[in-house]
C-alpha cells in the first residue's frame, strides 16, 4: 500500500529543490497535493507533471509571509480534496550572508518572516483542519546550521531556522493529545538552487562536501524520503523531533 494513500498534503516551496522532490514523491505515494511557491508558472508546471503521471495536484502561487496565503492554501485543500492530513512547510530563504555588523534590520526581520513566522502562519490554519480529522502530520524544514553547527555570516538564517525547532517542540506538546504530530527535518548540504548560492564555486562545493562524514552532498530526493517518513504513518510514534538528515556533518571532525 502507498504510504500516503488517501492523504491530502500541502507542500510549500514545491517549485524546485527539496519541495519539488517531495511533491513528486508524495504524489507517487498516493497523496492529493496542494502545491505552494512564489513562482506561478514553475509551480503550475509541477502540478501538470504530477497529473500527467496519474496523480492529483492543484497549485496556488503566493508568499508564505502572507497570512492570507496560509489561509488560502488550507481552504484550497478542503475545497478540492475535502480536508488536510499532511503539511510539509518547506519554503524558506537564506537571508543575508554577511557579518552580523553588516546585516540590516530589515533583512534580519524579513529572514525571520520567511523562515519562522511563515511556520507560525502555516500552523495557525493547518492545525484546525487537522483537528477536524483528529490526526495529522506537520513537518517543518529547519537545518543543522545553528542547531548542531555554527557557521559564519549566517546569523539570520541560523536564528530563524533554529526557531522552527522550538516551534516544533511546543506544537508537538500542544497537539499530541489531539492526534496531530509535529516534527522538524534538518537536512545537511543538499544540491539545490538555494544550496548553490552558498556553494557557488567548485572549491566551495568541495569544501562543503568535506564537512560531511559521507563526503558528499545530498540529492533532493534523499531529503524528500525523510520528509515522507515524517509525513506518513511510518513515523506514527515520532513527534517533537529534530530529525537530522545531514550526512554526518553534525558529528564529523575529519
Amino acid at each position: 500500500m502507498k504510504m500516503l494513500a488517501k492523504k491530502v498534503a500541502i507542500v510549500t516551496g514545491a517549485s524546485s529543490g527539496i519541495g519539488y522532490a517531495a511533491a513528486k514523491l508524495f504524489a507517487a505515494e498516493g497523496a492529493e497535493l496542494v502545491l505552494a511557491a512564489r513562482r506561478g508558472p514553475e509551480l503550475s508546471a509541477v502540478a501538470r507533471e504530477i497529473e500527467a503521471a496519474g496523480g492529483r495536484a492543484v497549485a496556488l502561487a503566493g508568499d508564505v509571509r502572507d497570512e492570507a496565503y496560509a489561509k488560502a492554501l488550507v481552504e484550497l485543500a478542503i475545497e478540492h480534496f475535502g480536508g488536510l492530513d499532511v503539511a510539509f512547510n518547506n519554503a524558506g530563504g537564506l537571508g543575508p550572508l554577511l557579518p552580523i555588523t553588516e546585516v540590516a534590520l530589515s533583512d534580519w526581520e524579513d529572514t525571520l518572516r520567511v523562515n519562522l513566522t511563515s511556520g507560525y502562519l502555516a500552523a495557525k490554519y493547518q492545525v484546525p483542519a487537522m483537528l477536524k480529522r483528529k490526526s495529522g502530520s506537520i513537518v517543518f524544514t529547519s537545518t543543522f546550521v545553528g542547531y548542531t553547527v555554527g557557521m559564519p555570516n549566517m546569523a539570520a538564517y541560523a536564528a530563524s531556522k533554529s526557531g522552527l525547532v522550538g516551534l516544533t517542540q511546543a506544537l508537538a506538546a500542544e497537539l499530541g493529545p489531539h492526534g496531530v504530530r509535529v516534527n522538524a527535518l534538518l537536512p545537511g548540504g543538499t544540491d539545490t538552487p538555494m544550496g548553490r548560492v552558498v556553494a557557488s564555486t567548485p572549491e566551495i562545493v568541495a569544501y562543503v562536501r568535506s564537512l560531511h562524514a559521507l563526503k558528499r552532498l545530498a540529492e533532493p530526493e534523499e531529503i524528500a524520503k525523510a520528509a515522507l517518513y515524517l509525513a506518513s504513518d511510518a513515523s506514527s510514534f515520532t513527534t517533537g523531533s529534530a530529525l537530522l538528515v545531514d550526512g554526518g556533518v553534525s558529528i564529523n571532525r575529519s
